[in-house]
């Protein structure tokens, strides 16, 4: 196991290096001015050529990316002199628009995010899994039949029209809950959970839908091995079969899936934060791509690989302990 993720931690870190290669090549080489790019679009010349000097688009091309990746695990200074502007590890850019440091910015809406896809996924996994399940169960049946219906609709449902039926039928029409507006865990459970719910319901629709078609597969597939037929021949409680036998080794795709769509989510839910209000990564990276902001933009997108890269990191070391026929 220890020889396994130590090739995995090194493939893992070729893989970011490599991230960090074709994002310099988007963001620093493609633009016609990567120094018009990065500050904005109501910088005036005489700033721009601040910016450009600070960001060192004078020096050679090795030496740029040099620069870049090591501010990522270093951090690095921006200027030169009593001007300088110092950017701590890790450093994913400089905003010259909010004048910060861009991983600054992403730390105070990183809460936000977070709170919204740790929630979702929480619910979007009972109800996918549970719909999956039953439906592999009692495949061919009147409760399978439904529960695809429904899954079907769902899934051809945009999460900005559920968010804006949700926001219409159970905050303006039956006032049931607050319009959502983020209140950190530490200010009290309730009201941090109560103004989430409808934005954890607009996205575990979407995702419980394609989690419950998937798991119905795989639990269906699982079912007809013949290592459950041994189960049951051996008497063992119906139970005991579909969860320990069936479901553990019907987990794999699923954890699979669940590594890319939590990785990815952590980053920020672009249209589900900008429909609720929630000032979260998402909602940041959409305000930056009105401003033209490069800079955040470049380190949302950083933040996003290496959110996806690690939860994927995670899915292989899980794989043993989920399905016993996996060894390292």
């Amino acid at each position: 196991m220890i020889l396994y993720l130590g090739r995995r931690l090194l493939g893992a870190l070729g893989i970011l290096l490599a991230i960090c290669a074709i994002t310099f090549t988007i963001f620093y080489l493609l633009p016609a001015d990567p120094a018009v790019a990065a500050c904005g679009k109501t910088c005036s010349p005489e700033r721009v050529a601040e910016v450009k000097a600070a960001m060192g688009l004078d020096q050679p091309v090795w030496e740029q990316f040099a620069t870049y990746v090591t501010g990522i695990f270093a951090g690095r200074d921006y200027g030169s002199g009593a001007g300088a502007t110092h950017c701590g590890f890790p450093c994913l850019g400089y905003s010259y628009e909010y004048s910060l440091p861009v991983w600054g910015l992403l730390t105070d809406r990183l809460p936000v995010s977070v709170s919204l896809a740790v929630g979702a996924s929480v619910l979007w996994l009972v109800l996918g899994l549970g719909a999956g399940v039953t439906s592999a169960l009692r495949k061919g049946g009147a409760v399978d039949r439904t529960l695809m219906v429904f899954s079907v609709g769902a899934a051809s449902l945009p999460v900005y029209f559920t968010s804006i039926m949700l926001i219409w039928g159970v905050v303006r029409t039956a006032g049931l809950l607050p319009y959502p507006s983020y209140h950190a865990f530490t200010d009290g459970p309730v009201a941090w959970a109560s103004n989430l719910l409808l934005p954890w319901i607009a996205l575990a629709l979407l995702y419980a839908a394609m989690y419950a078609r998937q798991s119905r597969n795989s639990m269906i597939e699982a079912m007809a091995e013949p290592y459950i037929r041994t189960a049951r021949a051996k008497g063992l409680p119906p139970r005991t079969v579909t969860v320990k036998h069936g479901l553990r080794s019907g987990m794999t795709p699923i954890l699979t899936i669940f590594g890319m769509d939590l990785g990815g989510l952590l980053a920020g839910a672009v249209i589900t934060e900008s429909i609720f209000g929630l000032p979260g990564v998402g909602r940041l990276f959409y305000d930056a791509l009105v401003r033209s902001d490069q800079p955040v933009i470049l380190g949302v997108t950083l933040l996003a690989a290496t959110f996806i890269v690690a939860a994927n990191l995670l899915v292989d070391v899980l794989y043993a302990y989920v399905d016993p026929r996996v060894r390292y």
